[in-house]
């Protein structure tokens, strides 16, 4: 428990150096911005590893008994979450996380949402959570739940105080999915980007489906769908 809580606490406080402009700014200065963005995804894996690997390690305690809808929800949610995910690093947003913040521009994903790397690993967390229904699972996916959430909110909060033009980017865009279009405040757009996040998720799915779930993580999530 106590290696699950470390790796727990370093992934977190890892996770909360964008949100401090100030250490940001110099490591990326020091470090140059692609360079500090390669450094940072390698620490952020490796770090997401070690969580992953201690977790594994904690006693199995189930809290619900497991059923084929449990899993079927996370072969339908999952490859959303990752289109979202993958999309939103590679779009240009100034509104929320990605690898591009520097760009002016807004990409196509934000028609959806304003946050969709948050919403992605939101989607992730909580399908993964009702798929596996242990303690363990609780504490980890939960504290990815709540840390996606926080995310959003302290990037609402960051938003609001220092993006001259947040006012501009709250009317056209939405913190939940599709809210914008629904209110006919935008319009769903595709873009590069959008294409990019489309076939790398759907790649990753299929590696996952065909093996690589169970190699990693030692489940395979048809097998369960199909118990």
């Amino acid at each position: 428990m106590t290696q699950f809580l470390l790796a727990l606490a370093m992934f977190l406080a890892l996770h909360s150096v964008p949100a401090i402009p100030a250490i940001r700014t110099v490591l990326v200065e020091r470090l140059g911005r692609r360079a500090y963005l390669v450094l940072y995804s390698l620490v952020s894996l490796a770090t997401l590893g070690w969580v992953f690997h201690a977790a594994f390690r904690l006693d199995y305690v189930p809290l619900w008994d497991p059923a084929p809808w449990q899993a079927w929800l996370a072969l339908m949610a999952s490859p959303i979450a990752l289109f979202l995910l993958v999309t939103g690093l590679v779009s240009p947003n100034p509104a929320s996380i990605t690898f591009r913040r520097g760009d002016a521009a807004y990409g196509a994903i934000t028609t959806v949402t304003r946050h969709p790397v948050l919403w992605g690993f939101l989607l992730w967390a909580i399908n993964h959570l009702v798929a596996n229904g242990d303690l363990r699972s609780l504490m980890l996916f939960g504290v990815f739940a709540l840390f996606a959430l926080f995310g959003m909110l302290m990037a609402e909060r960051r938003g609001s105080k220092r993006n001259p033009a947040w006012n501009e980017i709250t009317a056209t865009t939405s913190i939940v999915p599709f809210a914008a279009v629904v209110a006919g405040r935008t319009r769903l757009r595709i873009d590069r980007a959008m294409i990019i996040g489309f076939i790398i998720a759907l790649a990753l799915t299929i590696w996952l489906l065909s093996g690589g779930h169970a190699a990693i993580f030692g489940a395979d999530p048809l097998a369960m769908a199909t118990a």
